[in-house]
């Protein structure tokens, strides 16, 4: 049996080459996804753990309990442990952040990490000093900083910035800029220096002003002598720390940065997985439909075996082998080219937070795709090599080896009919009512439902098809009527083939579903409500926005000022509540307050304006007067405007107020954001206008000056890049689905040779057959993508729903252009694996008509 299955193997390889592409391209995909995510998980443990080698302990501060900021560790105690025995030397680390500025003015850098450091080289004596060096840096150029107003930059920032050794580069960590002199340009280990940010070394001196205070540290490296273990190092350290100090071992941190690191890959290795079993599912429609038109045509092969003697299970047996020999002979080329690709990808895409490592080669990995896509495709071919085994001996003394079209009509129907009818309620149920659970649920209905419409996607063919006649009558009157006519013949045919299509436009149009809603709901939630020009934020954690600044800003030609000042504490009609200072007589034109009662003008008169959600959970209306208490100081405040606002906007607050009010109560009160609008007269929105602000605010690089766009993308841009990432995922399930297409219609134009010869020799051209092949395509195309868009609008708004409890204003929006360029791309996916079919098409002969069956 193995031999008679290898010689129908090499005696099909040309109908089986579609088949056989489709299982490399599924099992490369999986290869490729693990091996790039497993290497690159390798590769940033190992990235985010370098340099803890050489640390045998480290001493630090232990949390506060109250969650209060610790005041850090005497810089003499270093001086202390450098005389414990068994300590080669110690040195202090002071760190905070620091952001470092180009030499237009911004920030440089590509990720959220701006760190900023001290340089503490080790003396002889083992403690920190000046006649030594930093084992932590190793320098490129120059030295480190050895006077207060010298800093070094790491060698990728420097690279970036265009900066060398003596020029002179501005820097922000939080309080007033200042320019300093560039000592050198060094590399560090990987945990200093991660996430694409950047690092900036100071003397330890000015590292404890910007960072610390004065004597103090953060934490103390320790190095060993040798033969003296780390564990051991930390005991005798231990003895000597103060309250709420402790030790930890440079093992123990670099295993704990080690995990941070790798559960970060892990996540886009699952997703990468998790796309590419989708392709192999889609793959496996493919898989299934050919042995099913291959068994067809070979219903004579077949039954002659029978004839001959051999069992149905035999005969079932004999095609399954073919199965695994196809399966395991692409799965074996899939592996390779996924490697290969997961080497490229390694390459070419490494970056600080994602660097290149070793490409990682896991056995379970190797041998799991393996199996996986053999398996794949057996199980694919299992339900075809099941029919065979009904095949009567006496059908080898017919004339046709071309079996009966099987009906859409069908007990598959009935369960699809079923399932996808229990999915749905499923899917609603899980949408309206399941509170928690509610994402579980909608995953379970979605299964059912998806199984279930693939199985009545036969049924629903016709009426599909039956649509689209009239247009096609219209466009195309000979072909379009042969092509309708073709597609139906076989409603399972064009079943399985729309089935790949229509699980890849599922995801596609689910994800733009959701893509566009929560774009929509960011886009009110912050620009919705922002109407100023510029948008002023700390751009490092230390950064903190101060009235100052604010007065600083308004110093911009033509500009209207105001920043957003928080203050807590406040209990307000006995309800806890947060006032937010503005400048009243600015405020109107820097945010839109959409009013449901009163006036914005009466913030000038020392009233407040309460949001919607906040004065229905309150019970306020307008012109009430309500107690106010701070600490120990109270009064009274009215209600003068109720205003729309959603509670999850990121500038408009839940109760404003003059800042002169809010000034009674907090007189440092937390400056969120400083808003900026200018006046047209004196240039508007402009690079100069910007340039104007960020030299008003003392070109601090620490400060972000964001325009409405930039404001835009700070919050939703993530979103589209993410999705772009998808949907180039998605096109890997669509092109497996085209190659379905493409394989359906060649076995077809196969099987309907005498067919088209007839029609040749009745007087229909080459050029006729040809768009007569096309249309079936578009016409698979239009189907499957129709429907996946249907269902991927279903569950979109079923996930959709989910979020509306916990993401107020959240609504669902249909983004029509992606939806319609997804069927557009299914459909011209669809046309372009009819060209070689139509092709073969267009070049049988008409003698085949006569030819004998």
């Amino acid at each position: 049996m193995f031999r008679t299955a290898l010689r129908n193997v090499l005696a099909h390889k040309a109908r089986l080459l579609m088949t056989a592409l489709a299982v490399v391209l599924g099992v490369a995909f999986a290869t490729g996804s693990l091996v790039f995510s497993q290497t690159r998980s390798d590769a940033a443990a190992e990235q985010a753990s370098a340099g803890y080698d050489r640390i045998a302990v480290n001493v630090g501060v232990d949390a506060v309990p109250d969650g209060g900021a610790p005041t850090g560790l005497d810089e003499r105690l270093a001086s202390r442990l450098a005389r414990v025995p068994g300590v080669a030397h110690a040195a202090n680390r002071v760190d905070g952040s620091a952001a470092v500025a180009d030499r237009t003015g911004r920030l440089l850098g590509d990720g959220d990490s701006h760190r900023g450091s001290n340089y503490a080289p080790a003396d002889r004596h083992g403690t920190e000093g000046t006649d030594g060096t930093d084992p932590a840096y190793r320098f490129t150029a120059g030295h480190g900083p050895t006077h207060d107003d010298e800093i070094a930059l790491d060698a990728s920032t420097a690279a970036r910035g265009g900066y060398r050794a003596g020029d002179r580069v501005r820097v922000g960590t939080g309080q007033a800029a200042a320019t300093y002199r560039l000592s050198g340009v060094f590399r560090s280990d990987g945990h200093r220096l991660t996430d694409g940010g950047t690092l900036t070394l100071f003397t330890t001196r000015t590292a404890q002003r910007l960072f610390a205070t004065p004597g103090h540290v953060q934490s103390i490296e320790l190095a060993a002598e040798s033969g003296i273990s780390a564990p051991e190092l930390a005991e005798r350290v231990e003895k000597l720390l103060p309250k709420g100090a402790g030790a930890v071992t440079g093992a123990t941190l670099g295993r704990i940065q080690a995990n941070l690191a790798s559960s970060d890959q892990d996540t886009m290795g699952q997703i990468l997985l998790g796309f590419s079993l989708v392709a192999m599912f889609v793959a496996a429609f493919l898989i299934s439909n050919t042995f099913t038109m291959l068994i067809g045509r070979r219903t004579r092969e077949l039954a002659l075996l029978r004839l001959l003697g051999a069992s149905g299970r035999q005969v079932r047996r004999i095609l399954l082998a073919e199965s695994v020999l196809v399966g395991s002979v692409a799965s074996a080329l899939g592996l390779l080219i996924g490697t290969g690709v997961a080497a490229a990808l390694n390459r070419l895409l490494g970056t600080a937070s994602s660097p290149a490592g070793p490409l990682v080669l896991s056995p379970a990995t190797l041998l799991g795709t393996m199996l996986l896509g053999t398996a794949m495709t057996v199980v694919a071919a299992w339900l075809p090599a099941r029919r065979a085994m009904s095949i009567a001996p006496v059908t080898a003394l017919t004339g046709s080896d071309t079996p009966t079209p099987a009906t859409a009509r069908s007990p598959r129907t009935a369960v699809g009919a079923a399932l996808t009818g229990i999915g749905v309620l499923v899917v609603v149920y899980g949408a309206v009512g399941a509170g928690p659970d509610a994402r579980t649920v909608i995953g379970l209905g979605t299964l059912l439902a998806v199984v279930g419409v693939l199985g009545l996607i036969p049924l629903l063919a016709r009426p599909f098809v039956a649509v689209l006649r009239p247009l096609l009558l219209r466009i195309s009157p000979v072909q379009g009527v042969l092509a309708t006519r073709n597609t139906t013949r076989d409603p399972r045919r064009i079943g399985a083939t729309a089935a790949a299509l229509t699980v890849a436009l599922a995801l596609a149009s689910g994800l733009s579903v959701l893509g566009a809603s929560a774009s929509h709901y960011l886009e009110r939630a912050t620009t919705h409500d922002f109407t100023a020009d510029y948008l002023v934020k700390p751009a490092v954690d230390s950064a903190r926005l101060t009235a100052a600044n604010t007065k600083a800003a308004a110093g911009t030609p033509g500009a209207t000022v105001s920043g957003l000042n928080q203050s807590t504490g406040y209990v307000l009609g006995g309800s806890p509540a947060v006032l937010t200072g503005v400048d009243p007589t600015a405020v109107g034109r820097l945010m839109r307050y959409d009013l449901v009662g009163g006036s914005l003008d009466a913030l000038t008169r020392g009233r407040i304006a309460v949001a919607d959600y906040k004065a229905k959970e309150a019970g306020w209306h307008v012109g009430q007067s309500l107690p106010v208490r701070r600490g120990g100081k109270s009064g009274r405040v009215t209600v003068g405007a109720i205003y729309r606002a959603d509670p999850q906007s990121n500038l408009l607050p839940s109760i404003t107020a003059a800042d002169s009010l809010v000034a009674r109560y907090d007189e440092t009160p937390h400056t969120h954001v400083i808003l900026v609008a200018t006046d047209r007269t004196s240039g508007g929105a402009s690079p100069a206008t910007y340039s104007a602000l960020t030299h008003a605010l003392g070109d601090d690089p620490a400060l972000a000056v964001l325009d409405r766009s930039a404001v835009e993308d700070e919050y939703s841009g993530d979103i589209g890049d993410q999705l772009d990432i998808f949907y180039a995922l998605l096109t890997m399930a669509a092109l497996i689905a085209g190659l379905g297409v493409t394989n359906t219609l060649a076995l077809s134009v196969l099987e309907r040779q005498k067919e088209i010869g007839t029609l040749r020799a009745v007087g229909l051209a080459r050029a006729q057959v040809t768009r007569m092949i096309r249309w079936e395509a578009l016409i698979v195309g239009a189907f499957g993508a129709t429907l996946g868009t249907l269902l991927g609008i279903f569950l979109g708004w079923a996930l959709g729903r989910t979020l509306q409890d916990t993401v107020s204003g959240y609504t669902l929006v249909l983004p029509w252009g992606r939806l319609a360029a997804g069927i557009a791309l299914a459909m011209t996916i669809a046309l372009l694996a009819s060209l070689w079919p139509a092709r073969k098409a267009s070049r049988v002969a008409i003698t085949t008509a006569t030819s004998a069956a």
